[in-house]
């Protein structure tokens, strides 16, 4: 199986390293890379020598022949190698967000409109085994009607938004896009609608500051780092938060919530008719409380690897893709809606209004 990659940096490895657990004769043929001297990290002599070494995808194709392709550049280029890769009838591997703009969300839909590419984007949250175990309870009546959800993403490494190269707002436009994307889809999965309204809220530049703003008397507080950006000029958020309506009348809060380094928390309670059923991946169980009697169903994981089992899932499910056609468990227009709805709630904080969402099928 020969895969093609455009942009391996340490993420792409890792799903590089994923993909051969499912296909160990999985060898990449060949690379573009906007970052070629992150890409060297990645690559022994060896495969330096084998891999050719392309400027796009429509030269990648014609040169290396690929069984499947890969897109794993930093965010702001997403779009634009996927429109490339939409030209093809190849299995592609599309990292979120998708897109980091409307206008590049636009162009991307309208690029996959007619397209035979079949993508599976990076959303391993919604193939987890605890989200994919609270979809089955959801859908055979746990918990009744879903009617509320109450989600929160506690990032115990939320730094390396500030001390990487994920500083750079140009290439991440906010931490709704960069972050919450993954949240947002597999919210709009689990409530299986997606989502319509949006209002939301968010500090900036009160714990994370630049290095710029320091004066004479620093906030003891604040954490100084450079060239990460002002609230003026553009930066990631220190929190944000939003309020969130799906198409079948669902009415949700998420949080999420970078600063907090001890305590780690992602998951989410949701509430029906009959009863209450909530998740957190750190915490590795499923808690199931009824209305109607005083007792709670637990059910716990016995292990999982990296995003909780999800990106297991997914490489198997790119590798059945490529041999067998499979159907994709993440396809390219909900890696569209969750953008949709990231860039209503980066509006929302910047105007203080309700925001509709767009949906797909309006381009």
């Amino acid at each position: 199986m020969k895969l093609a990659i455009v942009g391996l940096g340490r993420r792409m490895n890792n799903i590089v390293r994923d993909l051969r657990k499912a296909a160990p004769e999985l060898r990449v043929v060949g690379l573009v890379d906007d970052h070629p001297e992150n890409s060297k990290n990645h690559l022994t002599e060896e495969e330096r020598a084998e891999i050719k070494l392309c400027r796009s995808v429509d030269e990648l194709v014609a040169e290396c022949r690929p069984d499947a392709l890969a897109i794993g550049t930093r965010c702001d280029s997403h779009t634009r190698y996927a429109i490339e890769a939409s030209r093809h009838s190849i299995p592609l591997f599309l990292e979120k967000p998708v897109s980091n703009s409307m206008e590049q969300a636009m162009a991307l839909e309208q690029a996959f409109a007619s397209s035979r590419c079949p993508v599976l984007v990076s959303f391993p949250l919604r193939v987890s085994t605890l989200c994919e175990r609270t979809k089955t309870l959801l859908e055979g009546g746990t918990i009744g009607r879903l009617e509320h959800l109450l989600a929160v993403n506690y990032v115990s490494y939320g730094n390396v938004y500030f001390d990487t190269w994920h500083r750079d707002y140009s290439v991440t436009q906010g931490l709704f896009l960069q972050k919450a994307t993954h949240d947002f889809d597999y919210l709009s999965y689990l409530v299986g609608a997606p989502i319509t309204r949006v209002a939301a809220m968010a500090s900036w530049g009160r714990v994370y500051r630049d290095t710029r703003t320091k004066t004479a008397h620093p906030d003891p507080n604040s954490i100084y780092l450079d060239e990460i950006g002002t609230p003026k000029e553009g930066m990631n958020e220190d929190s944000s938060s939003a309020l969130l309506e799906f198409a079948n009348g669902v009415k949700g809060v998420y949080t999420q919530v970078f600063f907090s380094k001890n305590l780690p928390r992602r998951g989410v309670s949701l509430s029906g008719m009959k009863g209450n059923i909530s998740f957190d991946w750190y915490d590795n169980r499923i808690v199931a409380t009824h209305h109607t009697n005083p007792f709670k169903d637990v059910m716990s994981q016995q292990g999982a690897d990296n995003h909780f089992g999800g990106d297991t899932a997914l490489s198997e499910n790119f590798i059945a893709m490529v041999r067998e056609n499979a159907p994709s468990r993440a396809p390219i227009s909900a890696g569209i809606e969750s953008v949709y709805a990231c860039l209503a709630a980066k509006e929302s904080t910047e105007t203080g209004q309700f925001v509709n969402v767009r949906q797909l099928g309006n381009c």
